[in-house]
């Protein structure tokens, strides 16, 4: 089994990399074109720090493997929420200032309800995963119209900044990262997928549990990386922004274009277990950021509390791969 775990270990660094040189590509390629900085960070830098998600869950699917390509939609968001933003406000607590989160939140919590309710059946036919496509467009649409619109938002400003300070790439060199970032990402996505499932035939565990850990903590570390940066530069909308649009990325572009390709198959577990623990993190958001509370931030105390959430969430995990043993 060296060989799998090699390449799971290898893919994972590989797809990190060319992410982010393909996100940094797009970026300033976009940059040159004189596409607005705001519709660049919204677009662009979101789907690019979602590219591992998609690519993995896509081509999981093609290969025929539906529990990998639903563990990594569904594990990423739970990673993103209980251990990403749970150490991000660990290291610095989150103020939530921005109108757009406010809006974009609800929207999150509404996905993840429509997607509930479309793997009920435990299946998702394509009319279920162009319905999510359709949702995430109009989502997109109103996103973006909202975000051009509200010039002083404390998220379009953080945007703004972050843009204005970076030297671009010139185009010859920002169209090389581009180009060669996706080629590298799809080739290190084929890699993990290989070692991934044949690490799940191994120990003969569901590839559902190797894409809800390994490969959904995996494809979430520019996420991670990105909301930490955000944090340093005292831009905390950015990284709560981060966390949701990636969540709504996961939640119904990933999913969404998985089942396309072709129709899945849904363990139940992925229904009662994975898809609860995912809405229920969703909605504390609520109380966390949308300061139910009384204040508009994530502080330490609470960022503990979601990191221990993902430990025990983790640790349940395990225990049913080591009971199966």
């Amino acid at each position: 089994m060296l060989m799998p775990i090699l390449a799971v270990v290898a893919g994972l660094v590989l797809l990190v990399w060319s992410a982010d040189r393909f996100v940094d590509g797009a970026a300033a390629t976009a940059k040159h074109l004189g596409m607005p900085t705001l519709l660049i960070g919204m677009v662009i830098i979101g789907f690019g720090t979602s590219a591992p998600e998609m690519v993995v869950s896509a081509l999981a699917a093609s290969q025929g493997n539906p529990g990998l390509a639903i563990g990594n939609g569904f594990g990423s968001n739970i990673t993103n929420i209980a251990l990403i933003l749970g150490i991000t406000a660990l290291l610095s607590p989150i103020s939530v200032k921005s109108k757009i989160l406010k809006t974009e939140l609800p929207l999150l919590a509404l996905a993840t309800l429509l997607v509930g309710a479309l793997i009920y059946d435990l299946e998702i036919t394509r009319f279920d995963a162009f319905l999510m496509l359709f949702v995430f467009a109009l989502i997109m649409g109103w996103s973006i119209y909202s975000s051009m619109r509200a010039k002083n938002d404390a998220l379009s400003a953080d945007f703004e900044s972050e843009f204005e300070d970076d030297d671009y790439l010139p185009l010859s060199r920002a169209l090389f990262w581009l180009v060669l970032g996706l080629v590298i990402l799809i080739g290190s996505s084929r890699l993990l997928v290989w070692g991934a499932v044949d690490i799940a035939m191994a120990l003969g565990v569901s590839d559902l549990i190797i894409g809800l850990t390994i490969v959904a903590i995996g494809t979430s570390l520019p996420e991670l990386a990105s909301s930490i940066i955000a944090v340093k530069k005292n831009e905390h909308d950015l990284a709560l922004g981060n966390v949701i649009g990636s969540n709504l990325f996961n939640t119904l572009a990933v999913v969404g274009i998985a089942g396309a390709i072709q129709p899945l198959g849904i363990e139940a577990a992925a229904l009662y277990r994975d898809w609860t623990i995912m809405g229920v993190l969703t909605l504390s958001l609520f109380v966390l950021g949308y300061g139910v509370l009384g204040r508009r931030r994530i502080n330490r105390v609470e960022g503990g509390l979601l990191v221990a959430v993902y430990i025990g969430y983790a640790g349940y995990l395990f225990y049913t791969l080591s009971a199966s043993f």
